[in-house]
């Protein structure tokens, strides 16, 4: 599989999406910034992610060295992580670092809930609006532009607790973005996008436009530029991330996670990759990657580190959980399979799995192989649901 998926892959630029526009970034200090979208302000190009936030004086010292955007959830460390961002803009002031936060629309939820979770949020952290008021983890289309989620940030716009909107999107993502792009209510969206996403597919779909190749992620970043959203890419170290022994696919001058971060800043349509630095040495690694191109040599270990682990990355397309004919939440529970094996978030996935259906969700598996069917990358699917299902309950 290894070898036909490499050759497959042929020369290394297949692993991009080939847009050819010129990328646009400034240098200040050390750190390179872009600016994001139609919101005119700029970001660095390494933002931090707040699911956790670097313990101790890390923290002040990521800032400290150029990142000015922290992205954040009502949902993360239960509030804690925006209550430490409170305290950091209690020290420092509220001018310089930009926020995002998060509400969810789940459950039994309305304008009045999300209008209630965004209140929360600016009380923990303290401030009387944030910079991107974001919908977390965006997966029906039809959310996105229903009166209720409109409504909701009319009137807290009106009110000034937040300056620009957003979206973040862990699966399904062709029928969020599109709708997201066509109703032109979003400024932001936050998207997952890395190297696998540039993995060619095993069979044809007729999922995405352009399948052969690349997932389809980089066309709608592109869609996304079109309308000139601002587009941040998360889940850029996916697959892999710091959980394996990556040191052989380094290169002379630069690890993988490098490699990662300078491939996903390549494509001139994002303008920020976050993620988060939990150490001082992932704070100088993933720094050191803002404000350069991506050589050969890393295009090159990036292929192989796609054949040698592409058939085991979930692209999250939700494709296979549409056609399951028991319903099972297949695409979220392989992403918590994700956040236990690639990330070590192992309380985070077990406490996400035993939200579907009390942790019983695998059991409704008629194990007929409908998802592996539809899977245009060939996973075992079904191996999969039962690995997450043995990891993620405890006895």
């Amino acid at each position: 599989m290894a070898g036909g998926l490499a050759a497959a892959l042929g020369p290394a630029k297949t692993l991009f999406s080939g847009v050819g526009d010129p990328i646009r970034r400034t240098m200040k200090n050390g750190m390179a910034y872009r600016r994001l979208g139609r919101t005119g302000i700029e970001i660095s190009e390494i933002s931090l992610g707040g699911s956790p936030l670097p313990g101790g004086d890390l923290f002040y010292q990521v800032l400290d060295r150029g990142v000015n955007y922290i992205d954040t959830s009502h949902a993360y460390e239960g509030g804690n992580s925006e209550r430490r961002i409170g305290r950091m803009f209690k020290d420092r002031g509220r001018d310089s670092t930009f926020v995002c936060t998060k509400f969810h629309v789940r459950g039994k939820w309305d304008e009045t809930s999300i209008i209630r979770s965004v209140e929360g949020s600016l009380r923990r952290l303290e401030t009387d609006y944030v910079d991107v008021l974001a919908v977390h983890g965006a997966e029906n289309a039809a959310d996105l532009d229903d009166e209720r989620v409109l409504s909701a940030f009319a009137r807290l716009r009106d009110q000034g607790k937040f300056r620009f909107t957003g979206l973040s999107c862990h699966a399904n993502h062709a029928a969020v973005v599109e709708k997201a792009v066509a109703c032109g209510q979003y400024d932001v969206i936050t998207l997952a996008y890395n190297v696998f996403d540039g993995q060619p597919a095993e069979k044809s779909t007729a999922v995405f436009c352009d399948y052969l190749g690349e997932s389809g992620v980089g066309r709608l970043i592109t869609l996304a530029k079109t309308k000139n959203i601002g587009v941040i890419a998360m889940k850029v170290l996916k697959s892999g991330g710091r959980q394996q022994d990556l040191a052989r696919y380094r290169t002379d001058t630069s690890t993988l996670p490098q490699a990662m971060i300078r491939w996903a800043l390549d494509n001139p349509h994002v303008d920020s990759v976050v993620t988060e630095i939990l150490s001082y040495k992932e704070m100088e690694e993933d720094l050191a990657a803002a404000g350069s191109p991506i050589g050969t040599a890393e295009r090159e270990i990036l292929a192989r580190h796609v054949a040698d682990n592409g058939r085991n990355y979930c692209h999250a397309c939700a494709v296979c959980r549409g056609v399951c004919p028991a319903g099972v939440d297949t695409t979220s529970i392989l992403r918590f399979l994700a956040y236990a094996e690639t990330y070590g978030k192992m309380d985070v996935a077990r406490e996400a799995y035993r939200s579907l259906d009390g942790g019983q969700a695998v059991a409704a598996c008629r194990d007929c192989g409908a998802c592996e069917e539809a899977c245009i990358y060939g996973l075992p699917v079904r191996a999969k649901l039962r690995q997450a299902h043995g990891l993620l309950v405890q006895a």
